[in-house]
């Protein structure tokens, strides 16, 4: 199982967070422990698909909110001065 201290020195190693020296050590470690060396890769997985979901909820958000602005009679004048702005005059 791995520790919250770990995990947290994983992630700093991750972002690039750790001091130089510390990033060192912290590699070494890695080249000695074949185990660690795997938690690092699946704590990198696991930030992807988590900042994957985060871009696909966000565009979700963009694509809602764009539908109402453009779509819904209460926003028409919105609407019309940003189409205003991008047509060529």
């Amino acid at each position: 199982m791995t520790s919250w201290n770990e995990t947290g020195q994983i992630e700093l190693h991750l972002l690039g967070q750790h001091g130089t020296g510390n990033a060192l050590v912290f590699e070494a470690h890695m080249l000695l422990d074949p185990e660690l060396c795997d938690k690092v890769l699946w704590q990198k997985k696991t930030y992807g698909i988590i900042q994957s979901y985060s871009r696909r909820q966000l565009k979700k958000e963009i694509e809602a909110v764009h539908q109402k602005l453009f779509t819904q009679p209460e926003h028409i004048s919105f609407s019309q001065k940003i189409r205003r702005l991008f047509t060529n005059k």
